[in-house]
């Protein structure tokens, strides 16, 4: 026979555990529009600086990086907004302060330091690109799901980063 104590017990115990579970949610919640805010950032931010190299790569490798950036993450915004939508973000329209001053430093160089410094940048924007996405895709949610389709094209272009970058700096030794 179950006492009213015992019940009380239990109870209270599952309204903790209902609880905990509750607050878990709205740290994940909160934690999947805080990745789908910065994604939509870095997607303004890699068009406007794949833009930007198609102005002022000296390379004509730089110039198809920065259009195949244009091209990849213009249609990955388009998708985010969609997941922020669905999350209840409100998407951003204009992209980070760092990612600003990363392209406020690109847009006064030109040349072959335009190409060298693109480059350099885009393989440590997207090395840090995965690690984000990486970490967001083990979730179940929306934001987690766009993440993990996402991965294959963020690594297609931190090889093709890597690559610009030995390219650039073979070009350079090769003067």
């Amino acid at each position: 026979m179950i006492t009213k104590t015992a019940m009380l017990a239990f109870g209270l115990a599952a309204a903790l555990v209902a609880t905990g579970a509750m607050a878990q949610t709205r740290q994940a919640d909160k934690d999947s529009r805080t990745f789908i805010k910065a994604a939509i950032q870095g997607d303004i931010a890699e068009v406007d600086v794949g833009k930007l190299a198609q102005e002022k790569g000296q390379s004509d490798a730089v110039k198809q990086f920065g259009a195949m950036l244009v091209k990849d993450h213009g249609e990955h915004k388009a998708k985010a907004e969609e997941v922020a939508t669905q999350l209840g973000v409100t998407p951003p329209t204009g992209s980070s302060v760092g990612e600003k001053l990363t392209y406020a430093k690109l847009k006064v160089l030109s040349g072959a330091m335009f190409d060298r410094s693109f480059a350099k940048s885009m393989v440590k924007d997207h090395q840090d690109d995965i690690k984000e996405y990486q970490k967001e895709s083990s979730k179940s949610d929306a934001a987690g799901q766009l993440a993990k389709e996402t991965l294959p094209v963020l690594r297609k272009h931190l090889e093709a980063a890597q690559s610009l970058e030995k390219q650039v700096a073979q070009k350079q030794s090769s003067r």
